[in-house]
């Protein structure tokens, strides 16, 4: 198991997104992105291994998303790519969270679950089995949970602002993003910008600041699409799913 820090990130990889090309320049950025996160206490752990296998995780307070969880540590991004699976990596990364948060004095371990399989979201089957509970959920499928390390501990909750799942942009389509995934720099500036383009939709991207993630409209702040002012996915669009995601809405 490795830890990132400073100096070696970056001659580390950091997810699958070394092996697409179109997707260099926010490969980089998301690099960038950890480097300035590492002194907030953010850390990155992966696997010795060419794939995706890591655990990504930060104090609540210093995380990016719309949590009121004082004193949890917050699991921001996990992932074990499929021929990984099985081999004990994921709880060997989740123990690594867990002994540091306790190690930390901290009251817990927070994240943030689809109510069913999302791309882009954690799994919340592998958690459950971890002793993580259900605490709080927000619209369209936005699940919290949790695990206290003590009885008493208060529950996280999301902000009030989550439970409409609606924005501030009114008109056409708007895009939410942060560069803590490497994917959303291409496709937010060339795929959804087409996207909207071929419809004829206004169209607005916006890139987050971390205390705008902290009162976001949704739980989901790497990457968010609506559509005049309705939350339609975290989906990471290209044209072929558009038409999924977007044709109730139009």
């Amino acid at each position: 198991m490795k830890t990132l820090t400073k100096e070696n990130i970056q001659d580390e990889h950091i997810c699958g997104a070394f092996s697409d090309k179109k997707c260099a320049e926010g490969y980089q950025a998301k690099k960038d992105w950890l480097a300035e996160q590492f002194d907030d206490g953010y850390v990155f752990k992966k696997m010795d291994v060419r794939g995706k296998v890591f655990i990504e995780y930060v104090p609540v307070e210093n995380g990016w998303l719309p949590i009121d969880a004082p004193n949890f540590m917050l699991i921001n991004c996990f992932w074990v790519s499929g021929k990984y699976k099985g081999q004990g990596f994921g709880k060997q990364l989740f123990q690594a969270c867990e002994a540091e948060a306790k190690e930390k004095g901290m009251d817990g371990i927070v994240l943030v679950a689809g109510s069913k399989k999302q791309p882009f979201m954690s799994e919340k089957k592998f958690f459950k089995l971890q002793g993580f509970e259900l605490c709080d959920t927000a619209p369209p499928y936005f699940e919290l949970w949790y695990k206290p390390f003590a009885e008493g501990n208060l529950s996280p909750t999301f902000k009030e602002i989550t439970q409409k799942a609606e924005c501030d942009i009114k008109e056409g389509l708007a895009v939410y993003y942060t560069n803590a995934c490497p994917f959303t720099e291409y496709y937010v500036n060339t795929e959804l910008k087409s996207v909207a383009a071929k419809r004829g939709l206004k169209f607005t991207a916006k890139k987050l600041s971390r205390e705008e993630a902290q009162n976001h409209f949704v739980p989901h702040t790497m990457y968010s699409i609506f559509y005049n002012g309705k939350f339609v996915t975290q989906h990471i669009l290209n044209e072929k799913y558009s038409d999924k995601f977007l044709g109730e809405f139009m």
